[in-house]
């Protein structure tokens, strides 16, 4: 715990604010910028004794519920409560709900790529977005409604022919990262009740998952290829890189062939196919 510049970030964060910006009348006999201690104090649900040690740099280190009010009351950005932690010592425990508004850029960004399937997912294994190529590889995203774009939960309740999602030859490793980037998705939204009902709904009706889920692990293994089994093209391995997308805790997937391969030519393929491609699966 860094108790210097805690208290020197607090008081940063304290003074940009104005009693307007969080409810609070003006008033006219403020001599100092921002909020007083006492109302961040109140506003967070804390003594004021204790927030003003903190600023101070004299309290004891503040538990993750506490930080977290704190970062409420002072109106801070995900990269900021982040920050918050980090000089803390503990982990962040944001409230509220993850994004699933993606970025224009990253909508354009989509359509830009060559010769590139790309999606965009969100922290509660969501398809958020996707290109024509993805759309070809896969399958077409706008037919499905938001639960049915859940590929986490579709990865646990597979259809009746009892195939993996996609034919993917690495079935079983997508559920265990699913399970734990759940998890990790639960502890920064612990009151998003997208994330809490879908973990909840997967434990009671997936064995698979309840057992992964009481393993309690915590670091998925990277995936750098994925194969997919292609009712046209039949098997496909790609090139699997994710990039996450931190301003909105989001997941940019994209999925590429070296040039010249049998693979990029499978791919160049469907992508002329276009949504041909997957009418016929």
């Amino acid at each position: 715990m860094d108790k210097q510049d805690l208290g020197t970030f607090l008081r940063s964060r304290r003074e940009r604010l104005h009693p307007e910006d969080v409810g609070l009348p003006s008033g006219s006999r403020r001599r100092t910028p921002g909020l007083r201690r006492e109302e961040v104090a109140v506003l967070a649900h804390i003594s004021t004794e204790y927030y003003v040690r903190l600023e101070q740099g004299r309290a004891p280190r503040p538990s993750a519920d506490v930080l977290a009010g704190i970062a409420g009351a002072l109106r801070l950005t995900n990269a900021e409560s982040d920050h918050l932690h980090l000089l803390a010592g503990t982990a962040p425990n944001r409230r509220g709900v993850h994004s699933r508004d993606v970025r224009p850029s990253i909508l354009a960004l989509l359509d830009r790529i060559p010769d590139t399937a790309g999606l965009v997912m969100s922290a509660a294994f969501e398809v958020l977005a996707w290109n024509d190529l993805a759309a070809a590889l896969m399958e077409n995203f706008a037919d499905r409604t938001p639960d049915d774009r859940n590929l986490a939960r579709r990865a646990f309740q597979p259809a009746a022919t009892g195939k993996p999602l996609y034919g993917v030859s690495d079935a079983a490793e997508f559920r265990q990262q699913a399970v734990i980037e759940l998890r990790s998705a639960l502890a920064r939204y612990p009151d998003d009740p997208a994330i809490t009902g879908l973990v909840d709904d997967l434990c009671t009706t997936s064995g698979e998952f309840a057992r992964l889920w009481e393993r309690h692990d915590v670091q998925p293994a990277p995936m750098l290829t994925k194969t997919f089994q292609h009712a046209i093209v039949g098997d496909i391995t790609l090139d699997c890189d994710t990039l996450h997308l931190a301003e909105h805790d989001q997941y940019l997937v994209l999925y590429t062939a070296p040039p010249g391969s049998t693979a990029a030519e499978n791919l160049a393929f469907l992508g002329a196919l276009g949504t041909d491609a997957t009418t016929t699966r």
